[in-house]
């Protein structure tokens, strides 16, 4: 007979893949249409995803610490995930047209590259989620790091746009 635990983990695992499908497909989807580029409106997201991400992230350490000490390893690959985050939105940043319109401003709007990025960057932020809950042997510190690696992809992204922006 499986214990709670274990169906309580499985249970978390599935929710937690499906709000980030959800999440990063509202996200590419965004990413698609022509809008304008704002000042301040490119960092609204971002600093929405950095405030859940600090609580996702003190969430998963609690997850961990209640089973046992935080060990280097996982500390090291959540590391990695994150400059990952940072490198892919610095990708995805180059693939996104930015013109000036006459009547609009200065639009952006992502391409075929952009939406494969996301999905690269979602595959690996769940490849590097599932290492790092592996490397813990508790909790789901992977899965929790979601928002953080938003915050950051989406933020490196949206900043070099904007330097793109001002460039025109």
């Amino acid at each position: 007979m499986p214990d709670g635990g274990n169906i309580m983990r499985g249970t978390n695992s599935e929710a937690t893949a499906v709000l980030a499908l959800v999440v990063v497909g509202l996200v590419i989807r965004s990413q698609l249409r022509a809008r304008p580029l704002r000042r301040h409106g490119s960092l609204v997201f971002p600093v929405l995803f950095a405030v859940l991400g600090v609580a996702g992230l003190a969430f998963g350490i609690a997850s961990v610490v209640k089973e046992h000490p935080l060990t280097t390893l996982p500390i090291v690959l959540l590391t990695v995930s994150l400059a990952v985050a940072a490198g892919l939105g610095a990708a995805r940043s180059r693939t996104v047209r930015v013109w000036r319109d006459p009547e609009r401003g200065v639009l952006r709007q992502g391409t075929a590259v952009t939406t494969g990025l996301w999905l690269t960057s979602a595959a690996v932020h769940f490849g590097l989620g599932m290492w790092i809950d592996h490397a813990a042997g508790a909790g789901i510190l992977g899965a929790t790091s979601l928002y953080a690696y938003l915050a950051i992809g989406l933020g490196t992204q949206n900043l070099l746009l904007r330097g793109r922006a001002a460039a025109l």
